[in-house]
């Protein structure tokens, strides 16, 4: 994928959102990468998932879509993805053996499994935005995410106990 050089520095923004009817139901997920005047749409499903869940996966299926190492500001409007990584939660439940702060194992290890190494990769800074609030590129990757959620044949959700 061609990416924005700054400075020999490549640059894109992510914009990821997650859907499910139901949670637990079928969920579907959807991301925007920006880079220069280029973009490139992603979505994808599954039968039997969480939101918590597609919100993880857009941001690991558009990181794992980058060809090189560049520096990536993804915006998400879910607070437990952008959370756990800019208040550092991510890197103390590794630390504790994958638990909370209250004992207890943390939700959606094998995502977050995958997510790491994606994030040593590349330079990521994650940013909030206010789900529903008439963000064009969170609305419109909400419409990816629950056209995605919507399809017939949808695969199972391997990781979702």
């Amino acid at each position: 994928m061609p990416l924005e050089k700054t400075s020999g520095v490549c640059r894109v923004t992510i914009y990821t959102d997650g859907a499910c009817f139901g949670n637990p139901g079928p969920g579907g997920y959807g991301a925007v990468l920006v880079f220069g005047d280029k973009r490139k749409e992603l979505s994808g499903g599954r039968r039997e998932t969480t939101n918590n869940r597609m919100e993880l996966m857009a941001v690991i299926e558009a990181l794992a879509t980058l060809t090189k190492p560049c520096e990536a500001e993804v915006v998400t409007d879910s607070k437990y993805v952008c959370d756990a990584i800019e208040k550092k939660w991510l890197a103390g439940w590794q630390k504790k053996g994958w638990k909370t702060a209250t004992k207890t194992p943390v939700k959606n290890q094998d995502l977050w499994r995958l997510l790491i190494p994606l994030l040593a990769a590349h330079k990521v800074k994650f940013t909030w935005v206010r789900g529903h609030s008439g963000h064009a590129e969170n609305e419109h990757c909400d419409v990816l995410a629950k056209t995605a959620a919507g399809q017939t044949g949808l695969p199972r959700d391997e990781g979702y106990v």
